[in-house]
């Protein structure tokens, strides 16, 4: 996988990654939003990253499987756990990245380490994900003391074959990125690299059940039905965040 960096849009990191993890049974919503909506929400470091003029907000339930530091093997019953994001695009250097509102995951234990590792906005919640052929009946609820309200209920599946991304597609734009951002604690961002082969991605349908994960911002989704993508698994591996030089 490493060797693999064709489709990326800067070369990968140099250095020893830190952490190896796949991520499975992934579904992409997104919905178009107003820029100025997001642009009080992320740091002034940044720029909101936009495809067409319109800003984008990404809602992604998922789990993860054989989380694991370099060096050390994947532990049964830590490693393995279910997730959900908030998020948007945002780019620093010209590095398209992702900015995540929060990350709710069923695991205490991951929570806290990312909290303290990499400075993301983890949170504790309820969840399970149960796969029945290509049906992903997935639930979250978020359980994280004196956090906002946050939860997802629903069941999603994929409708067609596998379809890569062309450089400039939409798809691209929203799938294709190897960085994220977070603060630094001192007003300024880190920069978290990221590596893994091109998204194997199929388009998706989903049923809504509960869909209250953006209350926490303040914002409402679009009436409008979202941009929906489905991948099955994909592996990756990350290296630990640096600060963003001013």
């Amino acid at each position: 996988m490493l060797r693999r960096v064709e489709h990326r849009l800067y070369p990968r990191p140099e250095g020893p990654w830190a952490l190896a993890m796949s991520w499975h049974d992934l579904l992409f919503m997104h919905w178009p939003v107003r820029p100025g909506l997001l642009r009080a929400m992320i740091l002034p470091a940044l720029e909101v990253d936009t495809f067409d003029g319109a800003a984008w907000l990404g809602v992604v339930p998922f789990t993860m499987s054989g989380v694991r530091p370099r060096l050390l093997p994947a532990v049964k019953g830590i490693s393995d756990f279910p997730e959900i994001n908030l998020r948007t695009y945002v780019k620093a250097d010209g590095r398209p990245g992702v900015w995540f509102f929060s990350l709710d995951a069923h695991n205490p234990l991951a929570v806290r380490l990312a909290r303290a590792t990499f400075g993301l906005p983890y949170f504790d919640a309820r969840m399970s994900c149960v796969r029945e052929g290509d049906t992903v009946s997935y639930t979250s609820v978020r359980t994280h003391r004196r956090a906002p309200l946050a939860e997802f209920r629903g069941r999603y599946r994929p409708t067609a074959d596998v379809e890569r991304s062309t450089p400039g597609s939409l798809e691209a734009f929203l799938t294709e990125r190897y960085c994220l951002y977070a603060p630094d604690g001192r007003g300024g961002a880190r920069r978290g690299e990221v590596h893994h082969e091109l998204w194997p991605l199929r388009r998706a349908e989903v049923e809504v059940e509960t869909l209250r994960m953006t209350d926490q911002v303040g914002l409402s989704l679009p009436e409008a039905d979202p941009v929906l993508h489905f991948a099955e698994r994909l592996d990756v591996l990350a290296w630990l965040p640096r600060r963003l030089s001013a």
